[in-house]
């Protein structure tokens, strides 16, 4: 993991937006790369930490955060983790993961949530071996039109 630095974005640059472009795909093949505005808007809202992963001085990977306060305390959870192929197996994702317990714990969350499809057998490793317990519950989707 030396040489991996993860922190949160703080604007948008040709880099953040090119490197979305790149990562983008190989999170998922029927979501197109946001656009600036739909990064700034992520980086702008309150609820939401966008976290980068750079290697030297390139992004290899990100993560977003999202913290928010419902009736029952304040709850986290961890969406979009993504590592550049080539960067794979080097801790890049286990240290995104492990900055953004470090944030949630900081804001107060009683818990952190993520999923992860049964097929991603190495991202789920990874979650068990940091210390994430699987769940059984159903996750529903309402697809909006």
């Amino acid at each position: 993991m030396s040489g991996i630095d993860v922190s949160a974005a703080t604007e948008v640059s040709a880099e953040l937006v090119e490197a979305f472009a790149r990562l983008t795909p190989q999170l998922s093949s029927s979501s197109p790369p946001p656009t600036e505005d739909e990064l700034r808007r992520i980086i702008d809202h309150d609820a939401c930490t966008l976290l980068v992963a750079r290697d030297g001085d390139r992004i290899v990977g990100s993560l977003t955060l999202v913290v928010f306060p419902i009736p029952t305390g304040v709850r986290a959870w961890i969406e979009d983790v993504v590592v550049d192929g080539e960067a794979r197996g080097k801790g890049v994702g286990e240290q995104l993961n492990r900055v953004a317990i470090e944030h949630a714990v900081a804001e107060g969350a009683k818990t952190v949530d993520l999923t992860s499809r049964p097929s991603r057998e190495a991202a789920n490793r990874l979650y068990a071996r940091i210390g994430f317990q699987q769940r059984t519950t159903n996750v529903y989707r309402y697809d909006l039109p």
